[in-house]
Formats: structure tokens, C-alpha cells, sequence
């Protein structure tokens, strides 16, 4: 089996359009129908080369944004200490060992009415 080394893709109908619509614009007096098919061709695939050319950019400058995010990232987890960010040891710590001592107290409590009330 024989692979071809280039791989022909058909136009758009939208950039076959507009390829004609441009040779029939730019058309001289007494020029062929066949001149301006051609015209028509050439200016398609100068449109086809400037796609392909605006993807190609395209695609390399996401990829150096992706790299870019990808390197303040990794900075970003080697600055803050490259764990997760734990609760400050304050009043937060402190809200657990208080509710559970309230618990307890309230259980207490409950445990001690009835018997005394």
C-alpha cells in the first residue's frame, strides 16, 4: 500500500466563496472564465497558507502560555512551603476543644437534672 506524502484537504465551501468572489472582483476585461477559475485557485489557497499559518501561531502561543502557567505554578508551590495551606494555630484551633467541652458539659448537665430536679 502506497501513502501519499502530502495530505489533500478540500476547502471550506466559505473559502471556495470567497476565493471566487475575490478573482470575480479583481476580473480584467476580456480574461476567461477558465483565467479567473484559476485566479480563483491561487487566491484560495493563499487563503488556505494564511489559516494554516494563524493556527500554527495560535497553537505555539497557548503553548507558551500553558508553559508559562505551568512555571508560575511550580514557583508559586515552592515559595508557600509545598504542602497544603494548614489553619493558623489561633482562635481556630481553639473552637473545637471549646465546643467539645460544651458538649460534655451539656451532657453532664442532662445527666444530673432529673436526678436532682
Amino acid at each position: 500500500m502506497r501513502y501519499k506524502k502530502h495530505k489533500k484537504t478540500d476547502a471550506s465551501p466559505e473559502t471556495r466563496a470567497e476565493a471566487e468572489r475575490v478573482a470575480k472582483a479583481t476580473q480584467r476585461p476580456g480574461q476567461t472564465k477558465e483565467q479567473t477559475r484559476l485566479i480563483a485557485q491561487g487566491i484560495q489557497k493563499g487563503i488556505e497558507e494564511y489559516k494554516k499559518q494563524q493556527k500554527a501561531k495560535a497553537r505555539a502561543a497557548d503553548k507558551a502560555r500553558r508553559q508559562q502557567q505551568r512555571q508560575q505554578d511550580t514557583e508559586e508551590n515552592t515559595e508557600g512551603g509545598g504542602g497544603p495551606e494548614l489553619a493558623p494555630a489561633g482562635r481556630s484551633a481553639l473552637l473545637p476543644w471549646i465546643l467539645l467541652g460544651l458538649s460534655w458539659a451539656g451532657f453532664l448537665l442532662y445527666l444530673w437534672l432529673p436526678r436532682h430536679g
